[in-house]
């Protein structure tokens, strides 16, 4: 028995973040209910990575949505308003990510739903907050990470702003919104009252930096400098980065740099014996490396370097990762069959339950699929 069986979501969100959060849930156990609009579905169907679709929807729905059953309903219809009154009674969360005002004009926000079920853990996503110069801005990734400075972090020195080319704000936002979920569930057994959840992804990508943000907020507020070369983090002196070898690439996290120049015979280190150096001087420090690491292969650096307690790894693409023992043992790929005939093959549920690794049960639906069933059940 997963830890959320028994538990009913249902989801108005739509694209990633929210979803996401459902995503989990529904992993975890819960049963997560898609509220869609009749025949199209929620938008998040057409957004596509490089234009893959499968029966009819984006691989990215596909990706985020399995494990859900999807009810149709027009929420501007009385009739179809009045059967999701009735279904939002016998469930325990509600998500949605609408713009602030939608919900109140359709008359389900909080007050409104609470009076309807009290015990329901409301939780809602928001771009930037409810109230500010901000909240009418479209809520979509690459303008947060822009917005939030966190385009800023990536990248070398003479860069421009360098985009995370991932979901970063959406899927931490998601997280977010699961734990404040969670959290009100359990609160929900001592008090037998629910709650109302709230997250931005404006405010969860400013917490995602809240470690860089708290050392511009305590380093008289200077601006976070990059490195002149391979920098992956702009606060970490030298050794820590990514370096170009004789057939690849090699990553060096923190560590000793004296230990580091020992191991690796390289002696212009050795110069370096005061530590405050290592970010002062890093760019100089790297570029001693660069010149060095060049000349040997990413395996014979590794090997070297292991042994010795070196934290340090090779730079991986997707083929050369999931090809690999390491990735393998993980258990981590799981294949799905769509109606249409056609499979999706996706990651699993990073998270084990009593050393158990968490599989889907089924697909992502169709829009609707599970309507009719659904009115039987909660008797709509």
């Amino acid at each position: 028995m997963r830890p959320l069986e028994g538990i009913t979501v249902l989801e108005f969100a739509q694209f990633m973040a929210g979803p996401s959060a459902g995503l989990k849930m529904a992993d975890l156990g819960a049963r997560v209910i898609k509220i869609e609009r009749p025949v199209h579905g929620e938008a998040g169907r057409q957004i596509a990575l490089k234009n893959l679709f499968l029966d009819g929807s984006s691989l990215v729905f596909h990706t985020v949505n399995r494990n859900k059953d999807s009810y149709a309903a027009d929420l501007k219809n009385p009739e179809d308003l009045e059967r999701i009154k009735k279904l939002i009674a016998q469930a325990d969360v509600m998500t949605h990510n609408f713009r602030p005002g939608v919900m109140e004009k359709i008359g389900l926000d909080y007050a409104k739903v609470q009076e309807i079920n009290p015990r329901l853990v409301y939780a809602t996503v928001t771009g930037y907050g409810t109230t500010g110069a901000w909240v009418k801005k479209p809520g979509q990734d690459l303008l947060v990470q822009s917005m939030s400075g966190f385009a800023n972090l990536t990248g070398n020195l003479s860069d421009d702003p360098v985009p995370v080319g991932a979901a970063v704000s959406d899927i931490i936002t998601g997280t977010h919104l699961a734990q404040g979920i969670l959290a009100s569930l359990l609160r929900r057994e001592k008090t037998n009252k629910g709650a109302w959840v709230e997250v931005s992804l404006l405010e969860s990508t400013l917490d995602f930096q809240f470690e860089v943000i708290t050392t511009y907020l305590n380093d008289g507020n200077q601006k976070p400098k990059r490195a002149k070369q391979g920098c992956a983090h702009a606060y970490l002196g030298a050794p820590y980065g990514v370096y170009k070898t004789k057939d690849g690439y090699i990553s060096l996290a923190m560590g000793s740099l004296i230990k580091l120049g020992e191991v690796l015979g390289c002696d212009e280190l050795a110069t370096f014996t005061d530590s405050t150096s290592w970010f002062i001087q890093r760019d100089e420090i790297m570029d001693i490396l660069r010149a060095f690491l060049i000349n040997k292969n990413t395996q014979e650096w590794l090997t070297l370097l292991e042994a010795q307690g070196i934290w340090c790894s090779e730079v991986n693409d997707y083929k050369t990762l999931l090809n690999h023992e390491g990735y393998k043992v993980l258990g981590m790929d799981q294949k799905l069959p769509l109606l249409s005939g056609e499979e999706v093959h996706t990651t699993r549920c990073p998270i084990r339950i009593n050393d158990e690794r968490l599989y889907a049960s089924k697909p992502a639906p169709r829009v609707g699929q599970h309507t009719d069933a659904i009115m039987k059940e909660f008797n709509l």
